[in-house]
């Protein structure tokens, strides 16, 4: 099939083109959040870049959607109204905000569209109304088994921890600094550290790293801390536990189902975490058989093969 959608989340992206279909990413001359294209990603070729002038000239079987914007995009500039002209199915990957659960979702009641939740838990708390609704969960690209675990560290992976703060469990994090020192990969993470108050020797502003760099610099580390109390379920935990890390994470939305007890500790005790986090560090052995425990549960739960073949499914349902 030729599909029309969007890069906006690169790892889900970066899975997503790896189907058997022909993916179109709208280019613009600016690019920008809706004219990016590939963005310089080593995907396969049957991704491509099309500027958005050409797409009136090409024949789209379905449309991905993933930003409730995206559809009046799609529909000027492919001449063709999603929905009635042309399948459409809007990928959710977020948790809903505001007054959950009764948050409505910006496709409610609508016939014409078929909704996607990246998470079980997703689907639970959205109110779609009379929308249909489906589930496939995320699924990565395998990084190989890295681990070594030699740095009796615990990485973090969080975006923008000092603006989200409570919901990403950033304010968390000084009860763990104080058994583990803590390396913290991602976006936006300038004053982090003064925010908290911790000492460099405490918590390390690493900062965003390209998916190879990041997987090896995780590796690395003894453990995997994941503290974010609302997210939908972050991809970089799924990644670490791919390349062999224990986890030890807050037990909120999908992460207890992700998280399996042989996989590390999950819990809403900050207490029971924190033993966890110094009970692996003091502990390489146990921790490492830990990882292998998670990566055997997230190679079975989060590989790339089941991912496409459901997404196959659901591409074939709404172009019928």
């Amino acid at each position: 099939m030729r599909v029309l959608v969007w890069h906006v989340h690169g790892s889900w992206t970066t899975s997503f083109v790896r189907g058997r279909h022909e993916y179109l990413l709208p280019v613009l001359p600016g690019g920008g959040p809706w004219g990016g294209g590939r963005s310089g990603r080593d995907w396969p070729e049957r991704a491509r870049d099309v500027p958005v002038g050409e797409l009136t000239d090409r024949h789209v079987d379905v449309v991905v959607l993933q930003r409730p914007e995206e559809e009046e995009l799609a529909h000027r500039w492919l001449g063709r109204r999603p929905g009635r002209d042309v399948p459409v199915v809007y990928v959710e990957h977020n948790t809903p905000k505001n007054d959950v659960p009764t948050t409505r979702h910006p496709l409610a009641d609508r016939p014409d569209v078929t909704l996607a939740h990246v998470t079980h838990f997703n689907q639970l708390m959205w109110d779609c109304g009379s929308t249909r609704t489906t589930v496939v969960e995320h699924g990565v690209v395998d990084p190989g088994h890295l681990y070594t675990g030699d740095l009796p560290r615990a990485a973090v992976v969080i975006n923008e921890p000092v603006r989200r703060w409570r919901v990403t469990g950033t304010d968390l994090l000084p009860h763990f600094a104080r058994e583990a020192p803590l390396d913290v990969y991602g976006m936006g993470l300038d004053g982090l550290r003064d925010r908290l108050g911790l000492a460099e020797d405490r918590l390390s502003e690493v900062g965003d790293l390209p998916p190879d760099r990041l997987h090896a610099e995780l590796a690395a580390r003894r453990l995997y801390l994941h503290p974010l109390r609302w997210t939908s379920l972050g991809l970089s935990l799924i990644e670490a536990m791919h390349v062999g890390m224990p986890v030890v994470a807050l037990a909120a939305t999908e992460a207890p189902v992700a998280v399996p007890p042989e996989a590390g500790a999950v819990s809403t005790r900050i207490d029971d975490l924190v033993r966890a986090v110094r009970d692996l560090v003091h502990d390489p052995a146990r921790a490492r058989e830990t990882g292998e425990r998670a990566r055997e549960f997230a190679l079975a739960e989060y590989g790339l093969d089941a991912f496409l073949r459901r997404w196959d499914d659901i591409l074939l349902e709404v172009s019928a």
